[in-house]
């Protein structure tokens, strides 16, 4: 599928392309444009996965990094069915490499997002499944893991140019004591710094 090497950038056409697809959010625009898509967008992001994939694996050795759409790559397809939103194109390109046996939105990962003029890159699981919600909870509490889990999330929010995912709850879940040093943890369903 490529070189771990062949990741050369994203070129300006690309992110032009995704510029003027905000304005011209229509079917036959994209049909007619297609082949700058897959070009200066699909070809490079194929490579991106590959590239990163194999930087990863130091970190992360068992890393999926799968060069398809709809594995690293998701769809430029937006699901319109439930939302008010009828735009039938993301304006964006994004990437996951996740880590884990199940699901690649139920791991935690590694995500790039290219919507110009911004660049975001984030770690973590966007979503806790209701299991990993609930070790989640267990380890905010515990001695050791909650004291990390706090000076970690301390260092984050020290940085300004890094941005904690936010709460998703209003109130301490049942169970657990709101006046603990980490209560305010508990108001997360995933934990994510981009």
């Amino acid at each position: 599928m490529g070189e771990s090497n062949s990741f050369k950038g994203f070129h300006k056409e690309g992110t032009q392309f995704l510029m003027d697809l905000a304005f011209n959010n229509r079917k036959d625009w994209f049909n007619d444009h297609k082949d700058v898509f897959e070009e200066h967008l699909l070809a490079p992001s194929r490579e991106f996965v590959i590239s990163m994939g194999e930087r990863l694996k130091g970190l992360a050795p068992e890393i999926h990094a799968d060069p398809r759409v709809d594995k690293s790559i998701f769809r430029i397809y937006r699901d319109t069915r439930f939302s008010k939103d009828k735009s039938l194109y993301k304006t964006h390109i994004g990437v996951l490499l996740w880590e884990g046996l199940g699901p690649k939105l139920e791991n935690s990962g590694f995500y790039f997002h290219l919507e110009p003029p911004k660049l975001m890159i984030g770690v973590g699981l966007l979503c806790f499944t209701k299991p990993v919600l609930e070790e989640y909870r267990k380890s905010v509490i515990h001695p050791k893991h909650g004291k990390e889990l706090a000076q970690t999330i301390q260092k984050f929010n020290e940085r300004k140019d890094y941005q904690m995912g936010k709460k998703h709850y209003k109130k301490i879940p049942r169970g657990f004591d709101p006046n603990h040093e980490n209560a305010s943890y508990f108001l997360y369903n995933g934990l994510t710094v981009g």
